[in-house]
């Protein structure tokens, strides 16, 4: 029996093969983390996204609140202070906030010719709203709408120029979306 002499190529080759599937699996361990990244960031854009909606629906639905005594150098701001946003109910890290006001500039086209022959006046509110989110997400959306009231509503003048004090509130207000906008910094 003639005995082969062993020369270790083996033990060569798997020495440098180690390194190469080292760097490729830490390239692909880079790779993959950085993808949950990307992930985690487009969902919580969507969740300020969804913050800014939800700002929008609180504005719109604060009913008495809605004054077109609200100007763009004074408008309604919420929550009151400046730097601090309102919590989303359910999510510990969404929040919001947003401003108001009365668009004297609007020509009111968003009564119909139903609507006008009817007796009914168009008020446009503008609100500004902010949805921010984990990670410093944010977005802005705008959104304008039309409070309808009765023209010759007891008490009130025919136009409400935002300092007759017979404006303050709207009673039987109707709020009618007219336009959206969003305003992405990304």
């Amino acid at each position: 029996m003639t005995r082969r002499v062993e020369r270790g190529a083996a033990l060569a080759i798997c020495l440098l093969l180690l390194p190469i599937a080292t760097l490729l699996g830490v390239s692909a361990l880079g790779t993959a983390t950085r993808e949950l990244q990307m992930a985690a960031n487009a969902e919580y854009r969507e969740r300020a996204f969804q913050a800014a909606e939800f700002a929008i629906e609180q504005a719109i639905a604060t009913g008495a609140d809605i004054d077109p005594r609200y100007t763009v150098s004074s408008p309604r701001r919420v929550p009151a202070s400046t730097g601090t946003a309102l919590g989303i109910p359910g999510t510990p890290t969404d929040t919001y906030s947003y401003v108001l006001y009365f668009d004297p500039a609007a020509d009111g086209s968003g009564v119909t010719p139903e609507d006008a022959s009817a007796g009914l006046e168009a008020y446009h509110f503008v609100v500004e709203a902010s949805g921010y989110s984990s990670r410093g997400a944010a977005d802005v959306h705008v959104q304008g709408f039309y409070v309808l009231r009765p023209v010759g509503w007891a008490g009130a003048s025919t136009v409400c120029d935002g300092e007759a004090d017979d404006c303050s509130t709207l009673p039987g207000a109707e709020p009618r979306r007219t336009f959206w906008r969003q305003l992405d910094s990304d």
